[in-house]
Order: C-alpha cells, then structure tokens, then sequence
C-alpha cells in the first residue's frame, strides 16, 4: 500500500550541507545568466532553458544521490547536474559547440551526458528518461550490483505521456530504486495545471501505483534536501519506487525565446512565486550562518569560475564536419569493419 507524505520544513539540514547546495544553485544561477546572455548575443544557437526558480530541488536531487548511482536530469537541472559533480567546462562547450564537449559539439545543448558516470543524456524531457534508468536498474539488479538508486526528473507537463505511465507502472511492479520528482512548475510551456490534470495533487497518483508518494514546497531548500534524502534513502533501502511532487512557479519563459507573458501575475505574488535562491540567502543571514560579506565573495567566486570557462572555450576551434569522424558511436572498436573492396 502507498503512502503519501506531507514534507514540512525540515529543521535537521545541517549548517555544512545547507551552505554547499547554496553555493551550487548560486553557481548554477550565474552559469545560467551567462549563457542566457551568450544566447542573446548570438553566440549560441539552438535554444537555452534556464532553472531560474528550480535550483533548490534540482541541487537537492544531486546531493541526495552518491557515487555509482545514475541521475537523468532534464533541461532545468543545473543545479543537481553540478552537484553530482558534472564539470562547468561540458556545460558551456555543449552550449557553445565546442568538439571538445562531451557530445563533440554534434547535439543541441541539453542533450549532454556521461552515461559510464551515471550521467545520463537527456533523450527527451517528456518522459522518456525513466524507462532509461528502470533498464539500468534492471541490468544492474541481474548483475547482482545492489544499493544503486536511480533518479530523474520530470515537469508536471511530462507526467500526461504514455511514457511516464507506463515506465513508472514498470517501476513499481518490478520494485526499482527508482525516484521520480516531478516539478509542479505550473505551466507545461504555456498550459496552465488546471488543463493538464484533474486531480488536487500529482502525488495522488502514487496511490494509483503502489508506491510511496511525497509532496514538499519547492521554493523551500531545507524542505528540499531533507524530503529528497528520505526519498533515496527509501529508494536504496528497498522500499521501491518513490514519487516526489514540488511544487513552485517557473521564473522564466520556457526557453529564452520565450517572454512567459502567459503567466498569471497572481500566482508570481503567491507563495508559489517566491525566489527559492533569495529564500535561501535569507535563511543563511538569519541563521548566521555567513554573512552577506561571505555571501558577496561566493558570488565573485563562482562568476570568475565561469568567466574562465567560457574564455576556454570561445579559444577553442568549432567543429570540422571534414575532418570528424561521424560514427554514432564514441569508441571505434564498437563500430562495424568492412572489408575494402
């Protein structure tokens, strides 16, 4: 039988792990305003996604996970990319089309990945990624490799496809280390929640599954990390499958070709449209945690660390289609030899 949880502030976050997933959703915030600014200036092409609004649950998803585990984030997960430990360079060459990227400058700038480190490329963001990671699962579970945790994330929107039913039904049948969070940001591009699902809450369709449910407050970081650290504790424990639900307001258009003027001003003076970056700050000066001076010099920090990336990569040559070697796969002993004619 299911069980839907109800998060509340968690008061148990230590003052170490708060600070430490402060400073990846602020790295992920400037790394994303950057390329937002290189997109504008031409510099990229293609579209660019931003997280604004997401970082305290998508950095609470890649502090939860450890070592050996698989993690398929989606186009507004920054933050967890980096804290499970993707490097600014792959983001920024992926962007730029750099070939020294991890795609090789050869895919459009989310589709970015080492699947031998569990970092998984993004397929597609309507729910493709889970049926990807319960194969992973299952192939690890044959292997006899226990204790792995597989997660991937979702925006409410995706949860409609054929893809999630079936692959979180797959899920819970076969009792996977699966966590699936769902970010309930209020608009699936421009549709509102209220024409995409009838129910009060997506976590009610855990109960539907079999699975464990939990909902949490998505602009909360304490809220985040404490709620998403009992989901893959859950998860590695044996306890099956776990659907998280956050819910909070996207702080930007669907991509940066989009104004968002769609959005109802009202739900950006809710709770649901509260900055969870400045919620966090705020909490870390009442805390007294740091001060606003420690704060300044973090910001400075992570800005020199990007400005020092992106000057790499722009020095970097662009792709040679004459010279590239266009077999899909990266290792050359994978691929088929034919004999010379």
């Amino acid at each position: 039988m299911s069980v839907v949880s109800e998060a509340v502030p968690i008061n148990n976050i230590s003052r170490e792990d708060y600070l430490s997933a402060f400073r990846w959703m602020l790295l992920a915030r400037l790394l994303d305003e950057k390329m937002a600014n290189l997109y504008r200036a031409g510099k990229i092409f293609g579209g660019v996604y931003l997280g604004r609004g997401q970082e305290a649950v998508s950095v609470a998803v890649g502090m939860a996970l450890r070592k050996g585990d698989v993690f398929a984030p989606l186009i507004r997960d920054g933050a967890g990319r980096l804290a499970f430990g993707e490097p600014i360079l792959d983001a920024i060459r992926t962007c730029m089309g750099s070939p020294l990227g991890p795609m090789r400058g050869r895919d459009g700038n989310v589709h970015r990945g080492h699947p031998r480190e569990g970092l998984l490329p993004m397929l597609s963001h309507l729910g493709s990624m889970i049926s990807v990671v319960n194969g992973i699962l299952m192939a690890r579970r044959y292997k006899g490799n226990d204790g792995t945790v597989g997660a991937t994330c979702l925006g409410e929107g995706g949860t409609s496809t054929g893809a999630f039913h079936e692959a979180m039904n797959q899920a819970a049948v076969e009792k996977l280390p699966l966590v699936m969070l769902v970010v309930d940001n209020q608009y699936a591009y421009s549709t509102p929640t209220s024409r995409q699902f009838a129910c009060a809450s997506l976590v009610d369709r855990a109960i539907g599954y079999g699975i464990e449910g939990h909902s949490l407050d998505g602009t909360k970081l304490d809220a985040c990390l404490g709620t998403l650290q009992r989901a893959v504790d859950n998860a590695r424990s044996g306890k099956g499958p776990q659907l998280i639900v956050a819910k909070l307001l996207r702080l930007c258009g669907h991509g940066e070709h989009d104004d968002a003027s769609y959005i109802d001003p009202k739900l950006k003076e809710s709770p649901l449209g509260c900055d969870c970056m400045k919620l966090a700050e705020t909490n870390i000066l009442q805390q007294q945690w740091a001060d606003e001076t420690a704060i300044a010099s973090w910001r400075t920090e992570a800005v020199q660390k990007i400005e020092e990336a992106v000057s790499i990569v722009q020095r970097e040559a662009a792709p040679d289609g004459y010279k590239e070697n266009w077999q899909a796969l990266a290792s050359k002993h994978l691929g088929e030899v034919y004999p010379e004619a």
